[in-house]
């Protein structure tokens, strides 16, 4: 098998047709069909046929498709690390979830860059339910957030980190004046951070709990844009503890209280299995859980000016 031939193999397998393959590739669909006939016969597998709803895959096929991505990946992290080592770098590719990246991530990333010169951090925003796929590719090297439904048996997890989320509201806002029922929240304009999207994020769990109807939600492109909102007496809100305990504390904000207006979740670091894993995501993966981590990830890393902007690109997925 060739790398040109996985990757043939990959865009039909995702596009459903040679054509379409072929258009993405850049080649043209008689060499994507010469690239399945030759993997068909090394393979000793049909591999798939069509059918009147689309491609049908054998067992071999499928198997094929998982282990090609992974195959591509693997070539592709390969190739970044050479052209990295030549040029005396390092990269680690870090996942996470939106409300950690926001929140948590800078702190982290500020004191862990400072351990190693030769580091730089690439930090990708995505929703946990990517987080498989993108470590199965090779196409991160750790990813943080909260835990996954399922977990595939190649991926690792290792809990860290603790928190609470609160629903709060502006001192004159109706929700905190009155002192109304949890019961009546949903009644309000909700503003929420990007972890609401999510579906298996303690956000979108809490507003599931209050059934708080799409047509009462506004979400922002960050969580902190959100909370602004909720200063401004627009509505509630939902806010991470250690994040907003001092406006808590002074009455800038109020926590709304009733029953499910908190709801506890927990950060966990995925990984591949530690002889497949980067030197800078193994090292990662042990320095979050010690107290110097926690308290940068809860308060900032308290760096010297030297080092006071952090090596960080940040891509967004959509």
């Amino acid at each position: 098998m060739t790398p040109a031939q996985l990757r043939a193999y990959a865009a039909v397998v995702r596009l459903g047709s040679a054509r379409s393959a072929a258009v993405e590739l850049s080649i043209s669909e008689a060499a994507v069909s010469l690239h399945m006939k030759s993997l068909r016969a090394e393979l000793e597998d049909k591999l798939y046929h069509r059918t009147a709803a689309g491609l049908a895959f054998t067992p071999g096929g499928l198997r094929l498709a998982i282990r090609a991505q992974e195959l591509l990946g693997l070539q592709d992290q390969t190739r970044r690390e050479v052209h990295d080592a030549a040029a005396g770098r390092r990269v680690l590719r870090l996942a996470a979830s939106s409300m950690f990246a926001e929140h948590a991530a800078p702190g982290l990333i500020e004191l862990f860059s400072t351990r190693a010169d030769d580091l730089e951090v690439e930090l990708s925003v995505v929703s946990n339910d990517q987080f498989a796929s993108l470590l199965g590719v090779m196409g991160a090297d750790l990813a943080i957030g909260p835990t996954m439904k399922t977990l595939p048996e190649f991926i690792t997890k290792k809990p860290f980190l603790k928190y609470q989320l609160h629903v709060v509201a502006s001192p004159t806002h109706p929700a905190a004046r009155s002192r109304q029922s949890s019961a009546s929240l949903p009644q309000h304009t909700w503003h929420l951070g990007p972890s609401a999207a999510e579906p298996s994020s303690v956000s979108n769990q809490l507003l599931k709990r209050f059934e708080v109807p799409e047509s009462s939600q506004r979400i922002y492109q960050s969580h902190a844009a959100a909370l602004e909102e909720v200063r401004s007496a627009n509505g509630v809100g939902l806010a991470l503890g250690f994040n907003v305990a001092k406006e808590l504390k002074n009455g800038s904000l109020v926590r709304i209280d009733g029953a499910g207006t908190s709801a506890e979740g927990t950060w966990h670091a995925f990984s591949m299995s530690a002889d497949r894993m980067s030197k800078p995501a193994l090292e990662l993966r042990r320095f979050i859980t010690t107290p110097r981590a926690t308290q940068a990830m809860l308060s900032g890393s308290g760096a010297g000016v030297s080092r006071f902007q952090p090596k960080v690109h940040i891509t967004l997925w959509s």
